[in-house]
């Protein structure tokens, strides 16, 4: 690719980057989306809680999102981001190079799983992490929370509102009195013990094995996952600032501490679902075109003196 100029380069085309994309596609930038192809939700069939699109695939989603902001000469280049310089010089891949005058981070995040077996298989399937995106589809069936650390039994308090048949796997983990408290005054049964495997006939979760040998019959099961910023490097440098968790600090338009720098979705915000990720990415987008108009002030007014 060779090296080309742009208003405005977005690194990551989920919900948030797509959405930000259209925006500014429609304010007449000049913008490219550099995107790998492997979003957070990639594997699940369908997404919910978006208001219109409610049950669409998240690959239809996409697809759609790329039709439209193609519509309005947003350029798509499919690779990863090697390194950017501020001003900004982004190498993509390993030959590619390109110039912007604002970049808005939306790498998403991954989800790091517990390691047993079949977990990677059956993701964004029957095991799952979000209720508000498939608790309706598993209510009132035999489900399951496997603890994962600080918040799990939160996370158990939330499911209960889909299935009162449901079990919390405390696996690895010490649970406080207090909390086995809380958890058996909802009826919901504790086991203890390691989990070893899922168990998987004709293509579903039928239950979850223990180190013992024993199985808990169940129809799926929930875990809080961990989560990690995708494109830490890229966010290390940028020299943007991180929270606790290592997730971008943002105000309330998605501008970070790096000059000239947005970030919005899961790589600031770990509980966005893709309608508010959405949402953020067309938040982003105004106010990098308000911040660019000022910049064409200035240069005007320059030129004109």
């Amino acid at each position: 690719m060779e090296t080309a100029t742009y208003d405005v380069a977005i690194v990551g085309g989920g919900a948030a980057g797509l959405s930000a994309a259209l925006v500014l596609g429609r304010a007449r930038r000049r913008v490219v989306v550099i995107d790998a192809g492997a979003p957070r939700n990639g594997a699940a069939a369908n997404m919910h809680g978006y208001l219109s699109r409610d049950g669409t695939s998240p690959a239809d989603l996409i697809r759609a999102g790329r039709e439209e902001a193609t519509g309005y000469g947003v350029e798509f280049v499919r690779d990863d981001v090697a390194a950017v310089e501020p001003g900004f010089s982004v190498q993509v891949g390993k030959a590619g190079l390109l110039e912007a005058r604002r970049l808005l981070i939306a790498t998403g995040a991954t989800d790091e799983l517990p390691e047993i077996d079949g977990a990677r298989e059956r993701w964004g399937r029957d095991f799952l992490h979000c209720p508000y995106c498939h608790g309706w589809e598993v209510r009132d069936q035999a489900l399951a929370v496997l603890a994962t650390g600080a918040g799990s039994v939160e996370h158990a308090e939330l499911i209960r509102q889909w299935s009162t048949n449901l079990v919390f796997f405390t696996d690895t983990h010490d649970l406080p009195d207090d909390e086995r408290e809380r958890l058996a005054a909802l009826g919901i049964r504790i086991v203890d013990g390691d989990v070893w495997m899922l168990v998987v006939e004709d293509d579903r979760l039928r239950g979850v094995t223990l180190a013992d040998g024993s199985v808990i019959r169940r129809d799926a099961v929930f875990i809080r996952p961990k989560m990690r910023p995708n494109a830490s490097g890229l966010i290390e440098q940028l020299g943007c600032d991180l929270d606790d968790l290592g997730f971008v600090r943002v105000d309330e338009a998605g501008r970070t501490s790096a000059d000239g720098v947005w970030a919005a979705g899961n790589v600031a915000n770990p509980r966005a679902q893709v309608i508010s990720a959405a949402g953020e990415g067309s938040a982003a987008a105004i106010s990098i075109n308000a911040d660019l108009v000022q910049e064409d002030v200035r240069d005007a007014l320059n030129d004109a003196r």
